[in-house]
C-alpha cells in the first residue's frame, strides 16, 4: 500500500480523499484502513503543499541546539505556522522528529536537501535559493 501511496501523492503532490477511495477500492482494503496509514506517516499529505517542504528537525539534539529557534525564524520569515502553506505556494512548514544528523544538529530539510549547524538569524539567507528556483519555474 505505501508504494501506492507514495506513487500517488508524486503525480498529485497530496492525496484528495478520492484518490485514497480509489487505492483502498483497487486493493480491496477499507477506507479507513488506507486514512490510517496515510495519518500515521508524515511523509503523506492529505492537503496541497508548497513547491518547497521545509522539515525542521525538533528530535531531542536538534531542539536542545537551537532547533526551536529555528523552527520559530522559519515561521517568522515565511509567515506561516507549522502546518500550513505560503500564499503562493511556495513553502509548506512541518517539523519532524530525527534526519539522522544529530551530530550537525540543528537541521533542516528543504525538500531532500538537508541542512545541517542552522543558524536562525541566517534563514532568509538560506531560503533564497528557493525562492530564485521557483521564480525561474514562472
Amino acid at each position: 500500500m505505501i508504494p501506492a501511496l507514495q506513487i500517488a501523492q508524486g503525480l498529485y503532490g497530496y492525496l484528495p480523499e478520492a484518490v485514497l477511495r480509489h487505492i483502498a477500492t483497487k486493493m480491496d482494503k477499507p477506507y479507513s484502513e488506507v486514512a490510517g496509514v496515510v495519518g500515521f506517516y508524515s511523509f503523506f499529505s492529505t492537503q496541497p503543499r508548497g513547491e518547497n517542504v521545509i522539515r525542521v528537525c525538533l528530535g531531542t539534539a536538534c531542539y536542545v541546539r537551537g532547533g526551536k529557534q529555528v523552527l520559530d525564524s522559519i515561521k517568522k520569515e515565511l509567515g506561516i505556522d507549522v502546518g500550513q502553506t505560503t500564499e503562493d505556494k511556495r513553502f509548506s512548514l512541518e517539523v519532524a522528529r530525527c534526519f539522522g544528523a544529530c551530530g550537525l544538529a540543528p537541521a533542516i530539510m528543504i525538500n531532500d536537501d538537508v541542512h545541517q549547524r542552522v543558524k536562525p538569524a541566517r534563514i532568509k539567507q538560506m531560503l533564497a535559493p528557493y525562492y530564485e528556483t521557483a521564480a525561474e519555474k514562472v
